[in-house]
């Protein structure tokens, strides 16, 4: 039988599958959805949508383009990306997933990146933000915000340590002149000027060009809820049908060959699929502070199904190709876990003091940590901001499809 064939069975035979036991299992599905909507609508949308309307606009007025040209000495031979590279690389890091893909689609739409360097840009700017590793992981799940410095350095660490494998890839792919092109020197004129250039090269007013950026980023955000649910109902679904004790074997062998607990069999399956519930899982286990940092280290790195089918949804819009994405995952997970062990005894144990929590101070007597706060405010003031944003939306694109029919 024809390979092709055999995988159109296999995906129909999961799908009716999984179907039939969301219908047979009602309560565990709206609770999952219950759980996914609340994490997209309290942090997710409200977190990600001023990174991906200011990202817009910025690509809009030529601002990218200037930091770009700035920066090629940099990133070309660094991480052999153009210079644009570094700034999808600071807003990846900043906003969390998936923006890095988010902007490397946009910047090969706009045809400033070749396939070859958006596949390895992609690969390494997509990375969870300081807020949810801090406030989330560190604070809220292990309630110990020593934990994030060590968990972020990891991190980010790891993502460079791909950006630099990465670099070798596609190499046959590019074209010859591009590879002996000459470096030119940094210069504020030349920057400047392609500025201004992008600037009267953009046609739309300020209006246009700020309500498309509204529009485009809602609808990535909404695309992205629909992961976050769907991924949430499906992993709840695979423990409710023991599906998840059966996948948990192999997990489990893992753990026993690296020498680890064997209770992480269940976290790291949850972590494969979503890093908020595989990471809260990992911290309640019993297990020694530095396992658990490896472990939680490699599912912020691998970023788990969830994330990674946001990204691959972002990516069907161009040409680039999901492949060297995912196993620019397995890598940043394997780099992260081995940082966390490596930078264990410099960064942790060395600074580390219960009684004075990182970035704390005191209010009302109690040490607060700034990241514990800035989560809560998120948290309280996100599915305002949601709603707003969501009727501004609603407004916008009936202006716009009214306008189109015209």
């Amino acid at each position: 039988m024809d390979m092709s064939k055999i995988k159109t069975i296999l995906i129909a035979g999961v799908l009716l599958m999984f179907t039939a036991a969301v219908i047979t299992h009602p309560q565990e599905s709206l609770n999952a959805s219950k759980s996914g909507l609340a994490m997209w609508w309290e942090v997710v949308f409200p977190s990600l949508l001023p990174f991906f309307i200011l990202s817009e606009l910025l690509i809009g007025f030529g601002i990218v383009k200037f930091v770009g040209l700035l920066l090629e000495p940099f990133m070309r031979p660094v991480f052999r990306v153009p210079g644009v590279g570094g700034f999808v690389l600071a807003m990846g890091m900043a906003s969390g997933n998936p923006a890095g893909a988010k902007l490397t689609s946009r910047l090969r739409q706009e045809r400033q990146i070749s396939r070859v360097e958006a596949e390895r840009l992609v690969s390494f700017t997509n990375s969870s933000n300081p807020l949810f590793i801090f406030g989330a992981v560190a604070v809220g799940f292990f309630h110990n915000p020593s934990l994030g410095i060590l968990l972020a350095a990891a991190h980010y660490l790891g993502n460079l340590a791909v950006g630099l494998t990465m670099r070798s890839y596609g190499r046959k792919e590019e074209i010859l002149h591009a590879r002996k092109k000459k470096l030119p020197l940094p210069s504020m004129k030349d920057a400047f000027k392609a500025l201004h250039q992008a600037r009267l090269q953009e046609k739309r007013p300020l209006g246009k060009l700020l309500s498309d950026a509204v529009i485009s980023s809602v609808q990535t955000l909404l695309m992205v809820g629909g992961f976050i649910i769907l991924f949430s109902v499906f992993n709840n679904i695979l423990s409710a049908v023991k599906i998840a004790d059966v996948l948990s074997y192999a997990t489990r062998s893992i753990m026993t060959a690296l020498h680890f607990p064997a209770s992480f069999d269940k976290p790291l399956l949850s972590g494969l699929f979503e890093i908020t519930l595989g990471s809260k899982l990992v911290s309640a286990t019993d297990a020694d502070l530095l396992q658990k940092a490896i472990v939680v280290s490699f599912i912020l790195g691998f970023s788990g199904f969830s994330v990674q089918a946001q990204v691959a949804g972002i990516l069907a819009e161009t040409d680039i190709r999901f492949k060297p994405f995912f196993f620019a995952r397995l890598l940043q997970g394997i780099y992260a876990a081995a940082f966390a062990l490596i930078l264990w005894k410099p960064l942790y144990t060395a600074f580390h003091y219960p009684n004075q929590p990182a970035f704390s101070f005191l209010r009302d007597g109690k040490p607060e940590t700034f990241f514990t706060q800035t989560w809560n405010a998120i948290v309280q003031t996100g599915p305002l901001l949601t709603i707003a944003t969501l009727l501004l939306y609603i407004v916008l694109y009936t202006k716009r499809t009214a306008t189109a029919k015209k």
